[in-house]
């Protein structure tokens, strides 16, 4: 069975490389030169147009902002592009988590183990304080 998604409207997308750089640039806050930088240091890696020209999505340009503020805390290039790595990283680990997560509760409610499925629950009572 295939998963076939619909998009109505491309713009709704956040990985959807709609903007051009001159919007990207507005949007971002930031001269179109920074942007062309940014894509050379692989900063921010904006798809292309058919005629090779930029197109930026929300997400690049929510990256854009995040390495301007990552700036204006004192970190250099190589270390705003190490720290994006990271977190890529550790949201790509995040999801494999959670996914595993699924994975393992299906497992436990198709075949419980036996030391689960002895297991009673008692009931915790709770008393006033007289005091």
């Amino acid at each position: 069975m295939t998963d076939i998604s619909i998009q109505l409207n491309p713009e709704d997308d956040d990985e959807a490389a709609v903007y051009v750089i001159s919007v990207a640039s507005q949007l971002s806050g930031l001269h179109p030169q920074t942007l062309r930088q940014y894509d050379r240091l692989g900063l921010v890696s904006p798809g292309r147009a058919s005629g090779r020209g930029r197109r930026y999505s929300l997400r690049d340009i929510a990256l854009l902002r995040n390495v301007q503020r990552l700036i204006g805390e004192g970190i250099n290039h190589a270390g705003i592009k190490r720290i994006i790595e990271l977190e890529s990283a550790m949201a790509n680990l995040a999801l494999e988590v959670a996914k595993l997560r699924v994975e393992v509760d299906a497992l436990l409610d198709s075949n419980p183990p036996k030391s689960l499925a002895n297991r009673k629950t008692s009931r915790v009572v709770v008393y006033k304080s007289d005091t």
